[in-house]
C-alpha cells in the first residue's frame, strides 16, 4: 500500500505545554505538570481503544534538571504520586509500563516505583507504555555505545540499536508534539529515522482524544515510502494483492 496504514502501531509523544496552560490561568507551573496527569490518562485509554500497540511519552528530559529547583522537586513528588495512584488501574487494563532513561540521578524511591511498577505489570499484553523519564536521545546513542565498546563488541547499526533503552519495541511510526513547538528536542533522535511527525498547538493538557484522532487521521493519509519512490509502493501493493 502506498498510503500509511489507518493505525499506526507505535505512537511517541512530547507532552508539552503544561506550564504554559497554568500560566494561562495564573496557576503555578505544577497546576499545569497535575493537569497534565489527566491528559496522559484520557491518551493511555483512547489509544488502546484505537488499537495502538505501543505509546511512548517524554515525560521529564535529562535537560529539564536545568529548571527551578522548586519545580523540579514538585514533579518528583508528583511522579511518586502518579506512580501509587495509576499503576495498579493501568494494570489492571493490561498496560505493560517500561521506564526509559538514566536511573543513577533519580532518588531510590522513584528508582524503586519503577522497577516495581516493570515487574507488576511484565506479562500485560493490550499496550505497551514507555515513559521516558530522565532522558535524552543523545544520551541513549552514548550509553549505548559505551556499553558495546565495553564489551568488546562491534558497533554496528543492529547491535547499536539493540543496546538502545528502546530495543523492546519497534520504532515509533508516528512522533507527536503538543505545545505548538516544531522540534523533537533530543527526543528518540535514533528511533525517529523514518517516523511521520506531527505538531499541534494544543498545549498538552488540552489533548484530547478528538485531537489524538486527528493526528492519526493526517498520518493515514501519508505515504511512508522508506527510500523506495511512490511507483514501486504501488508495484508491491499490486503484487501483494495479486498473490
Amino acid at each position: 500500500m502506498s498510503k500509511s496504514t489507518a493505525i499506526p502501531r507505535h505512537i511517541a509523544i512530547v507532552m508539552d505545554g503544561n506550564g504554559r496552560w497554568a500560566s494561562k490561568r495564573f496557576l503555578p507551573r505544577l497546576g499545569g505538570h497535575k493537569k497534565g496527569v489527566d491528559a496522559l490518562r484520557k491518551c493511555v485509554s483512547h489509544a488502546m481503544f484505537r488499537g495502538v500497540r505501543v505509546l511512548t511519552l517524554f515525560a521529564f528530559s535529562s535537560e529539564n534538571w536545568n529548571r527551578p529547583a522548586e519545580e523540579v522537586s514538585g514533579l518528583m513528588h508528583l511522579l511518586a504520586v502518579v506512580l501509587a495512584r495509576e499503576v495498579p488501574s493501568l494494570h489492571a487494563e493490561g498496560v505493560r509500563l517500561h521506564f526509559v532513561g538514566e536511573r543513577k540521578g533519580l532518588s531510590g524511591k522513584v528508582q524503586a516505583g519503577f522497577d516495581e511498577a516493570e515487574v507488576l505489570t511484565a506479562n500485560n499484553r493490550n499496550l505497551i507504555l514507555n515513559i521516558c523519564f530522565n532522558y535524552g536521545g543523545r544520551w541513549d546513542i552514548v550509553q549505548a555505545a559505551s556499553s558495546l565498546a565495553a564489551k568488546g563488541e562491534p558497533i554496528t547499526e543492529s547491535s547499536l540499536h539493540a543496546a538502545m533503552g528502546m530495543a523492546h519495541v519497534s520504532d515509533p511510526d508516528l512522533i507527536i508534539r503538543t505545545g505548538g513547538e516544531y522540534r523533537i528536542s533530543n527526543f528518540l533522535l535514533w528511533q525517529a529515522a523514518y517516523a511521520e511527525l506531527y505538531f499541534t498547538p494544543a498545549l498538552w493538557p488540552d489533548f484530547s482524544s478528538t485531537e489524538l484522532d486527528q493526528a492519526m487521521a493526517d498520518y493515514a493519509r501519508r505515504e511512508r515510502r522508506f527510500g523506495k519512490t511512490s511507483e514501486q509502493l504501488k508495484s508491491l501493493s499490486g503484487s501483494q494483492v495479486s498473490v
